[in-house]
C-alpha cells in the first residue's frame, strides 16, 4: 500500500473548506504559524523549547548525547558523533487514542 504524502498546500485546501476563507489567507496564516513555531523552537536563550498545543500534541527540543561508537554503514568506519539538539514529538491524547484504536 501506497504512503499518502500531504502537503501544506493539502491541509490549508481543508482549513479553507472548513472556516470559510480564502486559500491565500489560510496560506498565510499557516506561514505566520509555521514561521513562529520555528522560531520559538530556534530560540538559544531558553534551555529546553516546548511547544504544546492542546489536544493535538507537544513540539520539544531535547539534547541528544554524543555517540562515541557510531558506525559509517559505507566505510565501516567507527566515528565520533558529538551531542547536538533534536526535535521530539509526542503526540496528544486524543491523537494517542486514535492511534491505539487504528488497525494495520
Amino acid at each position: 500500500m501506497e504512503k499518502k504524502t500531504l502537503t501544506k498546500k493539502d491541509v490549508a485546501k481543508h482549513v479553507r473548506a472548513n472556516s470559510g476563507l480564502r486559500i491565500y489567507e489560510t496560506e498565510k496564516y499557516m506561514d505566520e504559524i509555521f514561521q513562529a513555531m520555528t522560531e520559538l523552537l530556534m530560540d538559544d536563550s531558553a534551555e529546553r523549547v516546548r511547544i504544546e498545543i492542546r489536544n493535538f500534541g507537544v513540539f520539544e527540543v531535547k539534547n541528544a548525547k554524543a555517540k562515541p561508537q557510531a558506525r559509517n554503514p559505507k566505510t565501516n568506519e567507527i566515528i565520533y558523533v558529538p551531542p547536538r539538539k533534536k526535535i521530539h514529538f509526542k503526540a496528544g491524547k486524543i491523537l494517542k487514542d486514535f492511534l491505539s484504536r487504528a488497525r494495520v
